[in-house]
């Protein structure tokens, strides 16, 4: 309920959910996997290629569900309101629906892994997915012992957290520093705002106070 509650542009609702529980089901899958996993450890060599190995990458047959989330791009028909000018919104509104339910998920302490090492046309042909949906994301889910601290990748030294400010820029790309003065005066005018709507919903709340019914 999570996922479908998501926001979509245009109320498109481009998304649909493969349950699947059924151990026959997941050993396909699986095969998959390693048919992919074989061929991207071949591109890393020493001592990357060992680590490689030895990252935990999916989870398929070891969690109680999995779940295949697709968009139908033509779902909405042609016209789709807000959608003219940018055609990938339905496929950043699946992305949203699969937040929405990564988070709830996480809030019942359900883990959730997504497994991208899937060739999506042969996915299609084991879940039987209609060729001209899209295949978006293929995920684990189950009850875990615990939530680590750090993403695993980022534990096991495969990948280091990018510094934020790095990330953020002010006004037009590259400029990361924020001018001290104008950034204060954007955060006290801000404040200043926030604070003049409280004054003036208060003298609406007031005004209507002070009227006699009609």
């Amino acid at each position: 309920m999570a996922a479908h509650h998501a926001g979509s542009v245009g109320f498109m609702q481009p998304w649909d959910f493969v349950v699947v529980r059924r151990g026959a089901t997941k050993r396909k899958v699986k095969a998959l996997f390693h048919e992919v996993n074989g061929k991207a450890a071949a591109r890393y060599t020493g001592p990357r290629a060992d680590l490689y190995r030895s990252l935990k990458l999916e989870g398929i047959e070891e969690a109680p569900v999995n779940l295949c989330v697709t968009c139908t791009r033509q779902r909405g028909g042609r016209h789709v309101l807000g959608r003219s000018t940018v055609r990938d919104t339905d496929l950043y509104s699946t992305c949203c629906a699969i937040q929405n339910l990564w988070l709830a998920a996480r809030a019942e302490g359900i883990g959730v892994g997504w497994v991208s090492i899937l060739d999506h046309a042969a996915l299609k042909q084991v879940l039987g997915i209609p060729k001209p949906v899209t295949v978006l994301a293929y995920l684990c889910l189950g009850y875990v012992s615990n939530f680590s601290v750090r993403p695993d990748l980022e534990s096991a030294g495969w990948r280091a957290r990018l510094p934020v400010d790095q990330l953020i820029h002010y006004e037009s790309w590259g400029k990361n520093k924020e001018d001290r003065k104008n950034g204060n005066a954007h955060y006290q005018g801000v404040d200043e705002n926030r604070g003049r709507g409280k004054n003036k919903a208060s003298q609406r709340v007031a005004g209507m106070q002070g009227k006699s019914p009609s």
